[in-house]
């Protein structure tokens, strides 16, 4: 089988090379961690450590780790490590509490992050002069503008299609005529629906390459994909903490994604204990940004599931390769590529105080969409004493808060007290009908 690179010499390299450049690059981010990121600073200085103590990739595991916590206690830009004069561009991901997780990039970061996805496409079967339809959302996410400037790097047409319109986005892919498409795979699921309720051929699309990421999605289901639209699927694999999508990608072999190592250095724990576990086992993902200038986090703690392949692959790339994530070790939801904590729900209804705190949390697929239903319980005297129209402008002010924290919309239910399941007296706050085929 023919395979690309997008650069040869780093995603072939043999693995001395790859450490020599890891340590380097490292070595240079970490002097200037130490200098410019309090938080890190400290937490080096309580296991006596400073960056003379590093003297190369193979010390990483010396470092203290880093938490979600820590981004959201620094909010918003207590984890920068250069002036605010040389960010060009600022993202963020929703946490737990609302607050943005805010990542800062410099010119530099973009150039590296553009290569990254550039990688990932060209691996994919991405070439100059393709045309790229990008559904994912743009924005703060990540996702839309990282896959742009990659699409721009190697050469191909970015089309910044953007979410949402499907209609337009079907007439866009027919009259365009793109190659590859680019978004989430429900999504894809839901406009192969809807190009079969309007009985539009796939003679009329001229896809080749599907590229898929931000939310988890099985071998079965890139079946369905592949099916149908016709083209082959690809997985994409980032986190906004790291850099957005490119952390990781899929080859022509798709035996595992290849991360792209000179950049990011990959490590597998025991979640309970920290320890780093050998190659092969399934552990939790951990992550070093070992050449990013604005937001370089050591030892991150994703919370993702998954486990390393170092053996050579057949598509010649001597990057790891990390298993597709098994799951979580948090409670965190991915809702339409969202990220979702019951905690924001229960933060906001907690804040508005016309609520009991028991509710539940319902996550369904329709139409190949996701879908999420908050049922809450009111007080014992609004169900008493509220009006029907009082309580139809509670639900809609919960709809709107709810909107702005977690930026997805949910339909809202208010039911009476004591109705919603409980175990051992404690609510139950999810139930996910999601059947991941």
């Amino acid at each position: 089988m023919k395979t690309y690179m997008f650069n040869p010499g780093r995603e072939s390299a043999s693995r001395a090379t790859l450490e020599a450049i890891q340590t380097e690059n490292f070595k240079n981010t970490l002097k200037r961690i130490w200098d410019n990121i309090p938080l890190y600073r400290a937490r080096m200085n309580e296991v006596g450590l400073t960056p003379d103590d590093i003297y190369s990739i193979q010390d990483l595991h010396k470092l203290p780790f880093t938490y979600k916590q820590d981004l959201r206690e620094t909010y918003p830009f207590g984890m920068f490590a250069v002036p605010h004069s040389q960010i060009v561009r600022l993202h963020a991901s929703s946490g737990t509490t609302g607050k943005q997780i805010v990542v800062g990039y410099t010119k530099k970061d973009i150039e590296s992050w553009s290569e990254c996805v550039a990688r990932s496409l060209t691996a994919a079967g991405t070439y100059p002069g393709d045309k790229v339809h990008i559904s994912y959302g743009y924005g703060l996410f990540t996702g839309g503008l990282g896959l742009h400037y990659g699409t721009e790097m190697i050469g191909a047409t970015a089309i910044p299609v953007s979410t949402g319109n499907t209609v337009r986005q079907i007439q866009l892919l027919q009259d365009f005529e793109p190659s590859v498409l680019c978004g989430t795979p429900s999504y894809a699921l839901h406009l192969i629906d809807c190009l079969r309720e309007q009985n539009i051929p796939l003679s009329s699309l001229q896809l080749r390459v599907g590229i898929f990421g931000a939310e988890p999605w099985t071998d079965a289901m890139r079946a369905e994909i592949e099916k149908g639209l016709g083209l082959k699927a690809f997985d994409i694999y980032g986190l906004t903490e790291i850099t957005g999508p490119g952390v990781s990608f899929n080859c022509a072999y798709q035996n595992g994604l290849h991360v792209n190592e000179d950049y990011f250095v990959p490590e597998i724990i025991d979640p309970e204990t920290g320890m780093p576990l050998p190659p092969g086992e399934y552990g939790e993902l951990v992550f070093t940004c070992v050449a990013k200038e604005a937001f370089p986090l050591i030892r991150y703690r994703t919370r993702d599931i998954a486990c390393l392949d170092y053996a050579p692959c057949a598509c010649g790339r001597t990057l790891v390769r990390m298993s597709k994530p098994h799951g979580r070790s948090d409670d965190m939801l991915i809702i339409r590529g969202i990220n979702v904590f019951p905690s924001q729900i229960e933060s906001v209804l907690l804040g508005m105080g016309e609520t009991s705190p028991h509710y539940l949390l319902i996550v369904d697929r329709i139409n190949n969409l996701d879908t999420l239903e908050v049922q809450i319980e009111v007080t014992h005297e609004n169900f008493r004493t509220g009006s029907v129209k009082h309580l139809e402008n509670l639900a809609k002010a919960i709809k709107t808060k709810l909107e702005s924290v977690l930026s997805i919309s949910a339909k809202i239910t208010l039911v009476e007290p004591n109705t919603l399941p409980r175990t051992d007296g404690k609510a139950k706050h999810v139930i996910d009908k999601r059947q991941l085929l």
